[in-house]
């Protein structure tokens, strides 16, 4: 049985540990819990609490809610499609491929005088989805960093740690 050196195996895929990490496993059950929770959530109490709101207040549910599931099914796209990668379904490249079809952008900016109208439920929905876009966002960021061959010398093998480090930390302004 020969040992290969590190030289002979290659860089080792930051990307493609982190999304086997108890971080992504975390991220993922945090994830699609918040999705039932809406759902259950918005089919059930939110749908009787709508019916009470004024015509602004309504208007403002419908709209909320609307962007609300429509964030929450784009992150769950996300964390399935990387779940895949972790059991082995797919390859990290082929998820990078398929990730461009989930949109995790931030979107328009919601009215935060609308959202004051809303259920305290549905505004701490609204304010959990956006806090795990964020973490979606900053972890994309950070497994599906590009390498350019040409940055990393053998010299400076701390600049590829730098560059992830930097994606990591990353925030869009769309």
């Amino acid at each position: 049985m020969s040992e290969k050196s590190a030289s002979e195996v290659g860089p080792v895929s930051f990307g493609a540990r982190l999304a086997n990490s108890q971080a992504f496993a975390a991220l993922f059950r945090d994830g699609m819990a918040l999705v039932e929770e809406t759902a259950t959530y918005l089919d059930g109490p939110g749908r009787q609490e709508s019916k009470k709101l004024a015509r602004n207040a309504a208007l403002a549910y419908a709209t909320e809610s609307m962007r609300l599931t429509t964030r929450l099914m784009q992150l769950a796209s996300w964390l399935l499609l990387h779940r895949a990668v972790k059991e082995g379904e797919m390859s990290l490249a082929q998820a990078n491929k398929e990730k461009s079809k989930v949109k995790l952008a931030v979107g328009e900016p919601s009215d935060p005088e609308a959202i004051k109208l809303l259920p305290e439920m549905l505004q701490a929905l609204i304010i959990r989805s956006r806090n795990l876009q964020t973490e979606v966002r900053r972890l994309d960021n950070t497994i599906h960093a590009t390498r350019d061959p040409s940055t990393i010398t053998a010299s400076n093998p701390v600049e590829r740690q730098l560059g992830l480090l930097k994606a990591a930390f990353e925030q869009d302004t769309v």
